[in-house]
């Protein structure tokens, strides 16, 4: 067993492989290798997040229930019997997630309770062995989310509380210290291991979205040698920060970040209530308005919004969270060339709103969350000439006027932009404004006459 377990981690250790080259070796990513490699996630936008298990049974927290003492682990894991997925339409599923606009989807293949959607050949705890549904979820699902042309992400968590070798298994009972007993450690980490195997070399997923790394350090999670070995299996894949550091972006969760975060790829994961899983007794639900809001504000800010839902056991999806993505769809639709490709728009202080710019910095997307004061838009700082400006996704050209701007001194002056009721969306109106060049900002303080 000890060189079996060896043997693994040694190939765990070998970094991806490089092109051309039919060994392993270290991979050496440019800034440019990893841009290229990251350019379908910087893109994309818009994901949708799925969280079902067996907790949409009694509709009750993932995984949490039991941990924090709410309910005996027993009564949690009792759930199996009720898993059902009679009504699972995974191509329902698909076609849905691609009419919000989503680029991609994630789903969880397994949470912190252990349960994996797929036929793991490691483990009798899988929705094909220990629950009523008597089936693999994951494969029909990842075989639709390819036949929408959508990339595929998986949630797997690294830490898995029903596992007799994982050390902890309540907030208040553990089993073991992993100083006290590596043998036992290291067959937890075999078995982690050869599940990710299964999910990397089976469903070749373009993303892979860890979370539980909190409770080990990243020396005993091995976790560079995870990522070297899914970097080995597919070069190209995409892996979030929750593996200790060693994914590409940074995922911040529910609160949307007040300035934008310095990492160059993140991504907001967040609910559309207060529950990542199926809970009917939470009617915290968020106004579709404030959802895109959120959106908008990711934009803004160059980052991703990926948008959880929560199936029931039987499959079904509630018919509040279709309505959600069925107007997502709407109003990408509509605005796809102010979502799309764009990158991170004005600082705060030129625009009060959310901004935007096009991928050659020539057009400024401004989006207006409710009817502007007066009618009118203002635009500080921009040193440009705006040669039109009109509404996306009607084409209607607005006026527009500079006021503030002398001919003694170079200061850009204050853009008004008049914007009548007639053209507002009935949630977020997006403006288009074309600049005579690349966009450039004079931030300056003002100055006093010279010359007159």
């Amino acid at each position: 067993m000890r060189h079996t377990i060896l043997a693994l981690l040694l190939s765990l250790a070998a970094p991806c492989t490089m092109r051309g080259q039919s060994h392993l070796a270290p991979c050496q990513e440019t800034p440019e290798q990893k841009a290229q490699r990251m350019e379908w996630f910087d893109h994309a936008k818009l994901g949708i997040f799925i969280h079902w298990g067996i907790y949409a049974v009694n509709g009750i927290s993932e995984s949490w229930s039991f941990y924090n003492n709410y309910i005996p682990y027993e009564d949690y894991m009792n759930q199996c019997r009720g898993f059902t997925a009679s009504a699972y339409n995974p191509q329902q599923w698909a076609a849905l997630i691609k009419q919000s606009g989503a680029q991609y989807a994630v789903i969880t293949t397994k949470h912190h309770d252990g349960v994996s959607l797929w036929d793991t050949k490691v483990s009798k705890l899988s929705t094909r062995h220990a629950t009523a549904a008597r089936r693999d979820v994951l494969t029909p699902f990842a075989k639709a989310i390819r036949e929408q042309g959508l990339k595929l992400g998986f949630y797997y968590s690294l830490l898995d509380w029903s596992h007799p070798d994982y050390p902890n298994h309540t907030k208040t009972t553990i089993r073991y210290h992993i100083k006290d007993d590596s043998a036992r450690w290291q067959r937890f980490l075999s078995f982690n291991n050869a599940q990710l195997s299964e999910l990397s070399t089976t469903y070749h997923p373009d993303l892979f979205w860890f979370d539980g790394d909190w409770e080990q350090t990243a020396a005993d999670w091995h976790a560079s040698e995870i990522v070297a070995r899914l970097r080995h299996d597919n070069s190209k894949v995409v892996i979030n920060s929750r593996i200790q550091g060693y994914g590409d972006y940074a995922t911040p969760e529910q609160g949307i970040p007040i300035l934008r975060p310095q990492a160059r790829y993140w991504e907001l994961c967040a609910t559309m209530n207060d529950s990542w899983g199926y809970q009917p007794l939470d009617n915290n639900i968020k106004p579709t308005h404030m959802l895109l809001r959120t959106f908008v504000d990711c934009l803004s800010k160059g980052g991703n919004l990926l948008l959880g839902i929560g199936p029931r056991a039987d499959g079904t999806i509630p018919q509040w969270q279709q309505d959600v993505l069925k107007e997502f769809g709407r109003w990408t639709s509509k605005h796809h060339e102010a979502i799309y490709h764009t990158q991170a728009g004005l600082p705060a202080e030129c625009f009060q709103g959310y901004t935007t710019l096009s991928p050659d910095s020539t057009t400024l997307y401004l989006y207006l969350p409710s009817p502007p004061g007066h009618g009118l838009v203002e635009v500080k700082g921009i040193a440009n000439t705006v040669h039109r400006v009109w509404v996306v996704g009607n084409g209607h050209i607005l006026s527009h006027k500079v006021y503030n701007k002398n001919f003694w001194n170079a200061h850009p002056g204050n853009i008004y932009i008049s914007v009548p009721t007639s053209v507002l969306d009935p949630q977020i109106t997006v403006l288009a404004l074309l600049l005579d060049g690349p966009l450039r900002l004079d931030l300056g303080t003002g100055r006093p006459i010279t010359a007159n």
